[in-house]
C-alpha cells in the first residue's frame, strides 16, 4: 500500500495529539469525576498551573510508546516482529526502578511484574500472559496507552497495526487489554485514509473476539450515543456497568476503554471537547487523554488541533524520553515524528523523510518550533511561518522590539533538562545532552528585508552552574542587513565539564530597533571533544547527565564511584551520533567480578566494551541481548585496588583497545555505528575519574 501523501504531517499531528493530551490529563492523574468537578470544574484547557506543577513532563504513556517501537528499527524493520524481540527491547532500554514505568512490584504493576518475567528469562508472550500473572494483572491499562507508535507506522492498515499491537501488549499483558490495544491500534491507523468515526469502530471490532467485553463494551456504548446526546447520562451508564468497582487491579483497562469512546463518540469530531469528555470523566486522565489525542490528531491534522484553543504554544513541541539510550531523552514532536515515520517508511519499503536535508531543527511543518521559545528579557516572540527557506518551505520567525542596552533578544531550545526538569514529581529523569564540547554548530538565518537597522546577533549556549543555575557561553558576533542571509558556525567551547542546557540564538542591544529574523535551520555536526566528569563546582545537574544504571552511584573522594550489588550495572552518557571517538578513563576497582569502558552504547544490552575480568583476562566484547560476544581476548593480571588507565577505540568497523598506553586487543564488528561511553561494573566498586571523550 502506498503511503498518504501527507504521511509525515499526520504523524506529527498524532505525536502532538498524544504529548498534548498526556500534559493536560497528567496534573489530576487517578482523580474521579466527583473531584475533577469539585476542584476544577470541566476540563477545557490546561490546568497544570492551578495545581503548581511543569507542564511538560516525564510519563510513562509517552516514554513507553516511543521506547517499546525502536524493536522494529533495532530488528531491522519487519513486519515479522516478534513479542519475544520486543520483550528484548524492553530489557535493552528500561533502567529498573528508574524509566519508563510504574515500577509498583511484583503482583501490583503489571509492567513490573511482566519486566521481572523478563529479566529472569521468562520470554515474551509468556511473560505477560494470564496464566503466569492472573487475570486481574494481565488485564491493566498499560498495553492500551503504549500502542500509538504500531498504529503511526502502519498508515491505513489496521489489520497490520492490530497485529504488530497485539504482539507489543502480549509483553505484558493478557485477554482484554490485548484486545483493547488492537482496537485503539486499528482505529489510528485506519484514521490516516478515514474520517468516519463509525467506520473506524466497525474495522477495530472485526478484528477481535466478538465473545470479549472490549467488543460487548463499545457496542453498548454506541447504542447509548444512538439513545442519548447527552454525555454525562451514558457516563452514568459507564459507571453502572463498567466501573472501577467491577474490576480488580489498581487502574484496569476496561472502565478507561470505556472513557475514551465516550469522549470520541460525543466528542463532535472536535480536538477540544473529546479531550474535555474523557479528562472531566476522571480515572486514568492521561492515558485515555493521551490515546484520544493521538487518533484525533491522526484523523483531522494539524488543523483540527489549531481549530480551538491554543494547544501548540505552552509545549512548543517538548518532551522528554528517559530511556537507557540517555541521549534521546531531550528531545521534541517533529523529531519524534520524522523516526517514527522513517520507521513506517522503512516498512514499506520506501525513503525516509529528511525535512531540510535531515537537519535537527527544520521547523519546517506548520507551527513547529521544536522547543525554542523565548527567554527572559526584551520583548520577543517566535511563530512557525511559509518561506525564508533555500532548503525547504518554513522557518522559525524571530519577532524582536526595541532592544535595551543589556538587555538582548534571546530565543532557545533545550538541550538538556529545563529548568523545571528538577522540581518534577512524576518519573525519574535523566537524560544526557544532545550537545557536547568540539562538535560544530550551523545555522542558516536571514532578516527580514523591511528591518530599519542591522540586525547584530550571535549563538550561545548556556550551561548549569554549580548552583545549577544557567550561565552563558556566546559566540562570535554578526551583524546581518536587512534581506541579508547568513550560515553561521561555532565550535562549540570547553564548558569545564558542566552540561550545557540549551542552545539559542540572540538579538544585541546594539540593534536598538525592532525587526525580525528568520531562522531557516540549526544542527551540529561531529565528534566531541569533552572530559566527562565532576566539574570544580558542582551542583547536581552534572550527576542527572548520567544514565544511571548501578545499584548506588557516590560521588565522595573519587569523583565518580559506581557500586553493583549484584549482576552488571553501567553508567553512560553520549549520543547515537558519536560514531568514530576514543574514550580514556583511568580505573580503580576496589572489589568487582568484572569492571570496564564501553562505547557505542544503545542501551544495556548493544554496546562494544573492552572488559576486564577477575582475575586475569581483558576481552573486547559485543554484548548483544543478554549475551556477550567475544571479539577478541587476552590473558591480563590486574589486581583489586590498583589504577589501570584503559582506553578504547571505535572507528568504522574497527575497535581498539589499550591499557596504561600499550595496545592489547583489536577486532572488527558492524553492528553498533555509533553510540554513548560509559563504565561497567560487576558485583562490587569502581572508582573513576571520568573519561575523556575525542575524535578518533
Amino acid at each position: 500500500m502506498a503511503l498518504p501523501k501527507d504521511y509525515l504531517e499526520r504523524v506529527y499531528a498524532g505525536v502532538l495529539g498524544k504529548i498534548i493530551g498526556v500534559y493536560l490529563g497528567r496534573p489530576f492523574e487517578g482523580w474521579t469525576y466527583d473531584q475533577i468537578l469539585n476542584r476544577l470544574g470541566e476540563i477545557h484547557y490546561y490546568v497544570h498551573d492551578r495545581l503548581g506543577v511543569p507542564l511538560v513532563v516525564t510519563d510513562d504513556d509517552i516514554s513507553g510508546t516511543f521506547t517499546f517501537l525502536r524493536a522494529l528499527p533495532d530488528c531491522g524493520n519487519t513486519f515479522d516482529l516478534t513479542a519475544e524481540q520486543i520483550g528484548q527491547a524492553w530489557l535493552n532500554y528500561l533502567v529498573e526502578n528508574r524509566t519508563v514505568l510504574w515500577w509498583g512490584g511484583m503482583g501490583n504493576s503489571t509492567e513490573h511484574t511482566a519486566y521481572l518475567r523478563l529479566k529472569h528469562g521468562i520470554p515474551a508472550p509468556r511473560s505477560g500472559s494470564m496464566a503466569l500473572n492472573g487475570k486481574v494483572v494481565a488485564e491493566q491499562i498499560g498495553a492500551q496507552i503504549f500502542i500509538d507508535g504500531w498504529a503511526m507506522v502502519c498508515p491505513g492498515e489496521p489489520d497490520r497495526a492490530a497485529e504488530l499491537a497485539r504482539r507489543a501488549a502480549q509483553v505484558s499483558h493478557d485477554g482484554e487489554a490485548v484486545f483493547a490495544a488492537q482496537v485503539l491500534a486499528a482505529m489510528e491507523a485506519l484514521a490516516f485514509v478515514e474520517a468516519d468515526l463509525n467506520r473506524l469502530l466497525d474495522e477495530a471490532v472485526r478484528l477481535i473476539s466478538a465473545d470479549s467485553l472490549i467488543y460487548r463494551l463499545i457496542a453498548d456504548l454506541r447504542n447509548q450515543r444512538a439513545r442519548t446526546d447527552d454525555w454525562h447520562e451514558t457516563l452514568d451508564f459507564i459507571f453502572q456497568h463498567y466501573g472501577y468497582d467491577r474490576y480488580g487491579g489498581n487502574c484496569h483497562v476496561v472502565p478507561n476503554h470505556a472513557l475514551i469512546h465516550l469522549g470520541l463518540l460525543y466528542g463532535g469530531d472536535d480536538f477540544q471537547r473529546t479531550l474535555s469528555i474523557v479528562n472531566t470523566a476522571g480515572w486514568d486522565t492521561d492515558c485515555n487523554s493521551g490515546n484520544a489525542g493521538c487518533l484525533m490528531g491522526i484523523k483531522n491534522g494539524l488543523a483540527g488541533i489549531d481549530a480551538g484553543p491554543d494547544w501548540r504554544t505552552p509545549v512548543a513541541d517538548a518532551l522528554y524520553l528517559p530511556t537507557a539510550e540517555g541521549g534521546s531523552c531531550v528531545t521534541d514532536a517533529l523529531q519524534v515524528a520524522q523516526w517514527v515515520a522513517g520507521i513506517g517508511c522503512a516498512l514499506h519499503g520506501e525513503p525516509a523523510p529528511r525535512l531540510k536535508d535531515g537537519v535537527r531543527f527544520s521547523f519546517d511543518l506548520p507551527g513547529a518550533v521544536q522547543g525554542f521559545v523565548p527567554l527572559e528579557g526584551a520583548p520577543v516572540r517566535v511563530e512557525n511561518v511559509s518561506g525564508h527557506s533555500q532548503r525547504g518551505t518554513r522557518a522559525l520567525a524571530i519577532h524582536y522590539a526595541h532592544v535595551a542596552p543589556g538587555v538582548p533578544a534571546r530565543v532557545a531550545t533545550a538541550t538538556f533538562l529545563r529548568p523545571d526538569a528538577f522540581q518534577m514529581k512524576t518519573y525519574d529523569l535523566f537524560g544526557c545532552p544532545t550537545l557536547y564540547p568540539g562538535q560544530v554548530v550551523a545555522a542558516e538565518v536571514c532578516a527580514a528585508e523591511d528591518n530599519p537597522a542591522l540586525a547584530q546577533m550571535r549563538l550561545f549556549i548556556e550551561v548549569y552552574d554549580e548552583e545549577d543555575r544557567l550561565a552563558a557561553i556566546p559566540g562570535g558576533v554578526e551583524s546581518l542587513a536587512p534581506g541579508e542571509r547568513r550560515l553561521l558556525t561555532w565550535r562549540i567551547p570547553d564548558t569545564q565539564a558542566r552540561p550545557i542546557a540549551r542552545i539559542g540564538l540572540e538579538v544585541l542591544d546594539s540593534a536598538r530597533t525592532a525587526g525580525t529574523l528568520y531562522l531557516d535551520w540549526l544542527d551540529w555536526q561531529g565528534e566531541p571533544q569533552v572530559c566527562l566528569t565532576r566539574p570544580e563546582r558542582r551542583g547536581q545537574a552534572w550527576q542527572l547527565a548520567w544514565v544511571n544504571a548501578v545499584s548506588h552511584l557516590e560521588t565522595g573522594n573519587e569523583p565518580l564511584r559506581l557500586i553493583q550489588d549484584e549482576g552488571r550495572g553501567m553508567l553512560a552518557q553520549g549520543t547515537l551520533d558519536w560514531r568514530n571517538i576514543e574514550a580514556q578513563a583511568p580505573c580503580t576497582p576496589h572489589l568487582a567480578r568484572a569492571f570496564g569502558l564501553a562505547v557505542r552504547v544503545q542501551g544495556l544490552e548493544r554496546y562494544y566494551a573492552l572488559l576486564l575480568e577477575h582475575p586475569g583476562t581483558a576481552r573486547l566484547i559485543c554484548r548483544w541481548y543478554g549475551r556477550d560476544e567475544v571479539l577478541a581476548e587476552t590473558p591480563l593480571t590486574w589486581e583489586w585496588g590498583q589504577t589501570l588507565t584503559l582506553s578504547l577505540r571505535a572507528k568504522g568497523d574497527c575497535l581498539t583497545a589499550w591499557v596504561d598506553g600499550v595496545q592489547i586487543l583489536q577486532a572488527e564488528d558492524a553492528r553498533l555505528s555509533g553510540g554513548a561511553v560509559g563504565f561497567i561494573i560487576e558485583e562490587g566498586r569502581l572508582g573513576v575519574d571520568g573519561v575523556c571523550v575525542r575524535p578518533a
